[in-house]
């Protein structure tokens, strides 16, 4: 037996050979930090990268399925689901069970526990309680289902006037609320395109706020999609919850899918995409517009939005907005049948994410290059290897918070820290000797030393530039590679930080339309059936 599987109220005091790991979410025991399984964040995103296949195996089976749109493990969705690193960590597991060494897995949580147990060469322990977790994910996702129900009416009746602003029949982006929107003509996922295609319309995500809808609908042509929903509708939102097809919940995976079923069914977010596929349903069939395009990442409510237009004369449109690596759920391979879930057009930004896109399966006869609207050629940015280290932080709280850890670690070696936040998820943290927070991005940076990024665009940004770059491999959980496949650059672990920043060295720069392409407003104007 290879694998010692053990709760925290187990853990030994001691351990005089092997070596031993913690599951996340689970507390750190107290043990020798020098016997802590090595290299755990290469490994683990090793093993994450082999188990995709798998799971959009398994999703393959779930397409189709009555209310899989509803759920991210159906959409194979790295960013929102944990099922992933779920099937990554078994196949640790299996792993260092085949070794001679043994490794103690310290686990908590009690459907992983129990599936661990399962596997051969892990001799398990008592498992954690299962019924009060799960009648408290129950509980909780209960009430986060009815705080969205009241959330979008009080959203339907509010945005209700919006509705004027829907234009029949023309052409209309859909897209998520973001801050770098504005009513003068610009959208943060396409550019100018609404000051260059005037007959445009613009239809608003039910992820932006309402105050933020009424900022945008001020230019006379964009509306939330809140506005055509029924609140009556919205009533039947608290009973919602996503579920595996029932042959799914036996065999090897099983604690696996009964855990995703809980994890995500404490939470409002099965609701939320049923609110928005039924609010974009009822604008399509109330105004049938000619075509919709929108920032494509092919999850449920984008697949659900294809099939809705289907019949009605909609064209779709989905758009490959920004850096999208092979991790993403961009592949058809998930899909029982592409032709019914794919848009009837993806556009790529530029020669690079076109190969990739036809790489994973997307047909050549819908696959468009049509530019990019959110990156534009930097050049050289300047390198100063006395300057300090540009920390750019993710929208993962937690991956934000292991990357200042390690840069604070790293500061005993004389390196100095600019931590930039994601734009839409900034992090709490202390400024201290050799680690502070910048508002200023990369490109306007008087000089850094090196960039480090994990799952930021900014990554590539650097790369681009010829700046050294180090990507951060975080423990315990994933950062997604957003590089594409044909760049590669050190990967390093909090361990290894300072030694990987004193050996880093900048680089030639890459050229940009080696990756990116100018929007082709011909190509656009096409697709979207507008004339000049």
């Amino acid at each position: 037996m290879s694998v010692v599987l053990r709760t925290s109220s187990q853990v030994p005091p001691q351990i005089s050979d092997g070596w031993w790991t913690v599951f996340p979410g689970t507390p750190e025991p107290r043990l020798d930090p020098e016997r802590r399984v090595r290299d755990e964040g290469s490994m683990l995103h090793q093993a994450f990268t082999e188990a995709l296949a798998d799971w959009r195996d398994l999703a393959k089976q779930m397409d189709g399925q009555k209310g899989q749109y509803w759920g991210h493990v159906s959409s194979v969705a790295p960013n929102p689901s944990d099922f992933g690193l779920m099937m990554a960590w078994s196949l640790l597991a299996q792993r260092w069970a085949a070794l001679t060494e043994t490794v103690l897995v310290v686990c908590d949580d009690p459907w992983v526990f129990r599936h661990f147990s399962t596997l051969p060469g892990v001799m398990a322990g008592d498992p954690p309680p299962l019924i009060v977790p799960r009648l408290r994910q129950w509980v909780r996702g209960l009430l986060a289902r009815t705080l969205v129900t009241w959330k979008v009416v009080g959203a339907a009746i509010r945005l209700r006037r919006h509705k004027r602003q829907a234009r029949p029949g023309g052409a209309a982006l859909l897209v998520y609320g973001h801050p770098a929107s504005n009513a003068q003509g610009h959208d943060a996922y396409f550019g100018s395109l609404m000051t260059d295609i005037p007959e445009l319309g613009r239809a608003l995500h039910v992820d932006c706020g309402v105050d933020v809808a009424d900022k945008l609908a001020a230019d006379g042509r964009s509306f939330s999609l809140h506005a055509f929903g029924s609140p009556l509708f919205a009533l039947t939102l608290p009973w919602l919850s996503w579920r595996s097809p029932s042959r799914l919940r036996t065999g090897g995976m099983a604690w696996l899918i009964r855990r995703a079923e809980a994890k995500e069914g404490a939470g409002g977010s099965a609701a939320m995409i049923r609110w928005q596929i039924h609010c974009q349903g009822r604008w399509l069939r109330a105004c049938r517009p000619s075509v919709v395009a929108w920032p494509w990442e092919n999850h449920g409510w984008e697949r659900a939005l294809v099939g809705q237009s289907h019949g009605r004369g909609v064209r779709t449109v989905g758009y490959q907005h920004t850096v999208i690596g092979e991790q993403a759920n961009i592949s058809a391979q998930g899909l029982a049948d592409p032709t019914e879930t794919l848009p009837d057009h993806v556009v790529s930004n530029g020669p690079s994410g076109h190969a990739q896109l036809a790489a994973a399966s997307i047909p050549a006869d819908r696959l468009v290059c049509g530019g990019t609207f959110r990156f534009s050629p930097t050049g050289s940015l300047p390198y100063d290897p006395q300057g300090p280290v540009f920390l750019a932080l993710p929208f993962d709280r937690d991956v934000a918070g292991q990357m200042i850890d390690a840069a604070r670690k790293a500061t005993a070696r004389g390196f100095v820290f600019l931590a930039k936040d994601h734009p839409l998820h900034p992090v709490q943290f202390d400024d201290s000797s050799g680690v502070s927070r910048t508002t200023v991005p990369l490109p306007k940076q008087p000089g850094v030393r090196a960039v480090v990024f994990a799952a930021t665009a900014v990554g590539l940004e650097a790369v681009l530039s010829g700046l050294p770059t180090v990507r951060f491999l975080p423990r315990g959980c994933i950062a997604l590679d957003i590089l594409p496949k044909e760049i590669s650059v050190p990967s390093v672990d909090a361990e290894r930080l300072a030694e990987v920043l004193d050996t880093v060295e900048a680089q030639a720069a890459i050229a940009w339309d080696q990756i990116f392409s100018a929007p082709d407003l011909a190509i656009w104007r096409g697709l979207l059936g507008v004339r000049r």
